[in-house]
C-alpha cells in the first residue's frame, strides 16, 4: 500500500503561483509514476501533470502545459505541482496519484493510489 498526503493549497489571485506538495510513504520502491489531477463539483476528474519516478519524464494537460511544472525528490518521496499565472479556470481540488505498473498516470483508470486533495482557488 502507498498512502500520498497533499499540501499547499490555498486561495491566491489571477497570476499568482503556488505549489502543492505529495508526501507518499508505504510500498513507495514500487513507484513507477506519479501525478496530478483536478476536479470541480459536477465535473469528471481531469488529469493535470504526470512524471516518471525513475527517470523523471514528464507529460502535462495542454491547458496547463507552460504554466505549471511538476518535479519529484526521490530522497524525500515527495512530488511537487508549481502553478504560475494561475487563473479562476484552475481552481478544482487537487489529487496527487500514483501507480506501481508501467505506464502513465493521464487517465483515473491508470491510477492506483490517491491522495484526499488539497483545494486551490483562484480568485479573479
Amino acid at each position: 500500500q502507498v498512502q500520498l498526503v497533499e499540501s499547499g493549497g490555498g486561495l491566491v489571485q489571477a497570476g499568482d503561483s503556488l505549489r502543492l506538495s505529495c508526501a507518499a510513504s508505504g510500498r513507495t520502491f514500487e513507484t513507477y509514476a506519479m501525478g496530478w489531477f483536478r476536479q470541480v463539483p459536477g465535473k469528471e476528474r481531469d488529469f493535470v501533470a504526470g512524471i516518471t519516478w525513475s527517470i523523471g519524464i514528464t507529460y502535462y494537460a495542454d491547458s496547463v502545459r507552460g504554466r505549471f511544472t511538476i518535479s519529484r525528490d526521490k530522497a524525500k518521496n515527495t512530488v511537487y505541482l508549481q502553478m504560475n499565472s494561475l487563473n479562476p479556470e484552475d481552481t478544482a481540488l487537487y489529487y496527487c496519484a500514483s501507480r506501481r505498473s508501467v505506464g502513465t498516470v493521464q487517465t483515473k483508470y491508470d491510477v492506483e493510489y490517491w491522495g484526499r486533495g488539497t483545494q486551490v482557488t483562484v480568485s479573479s
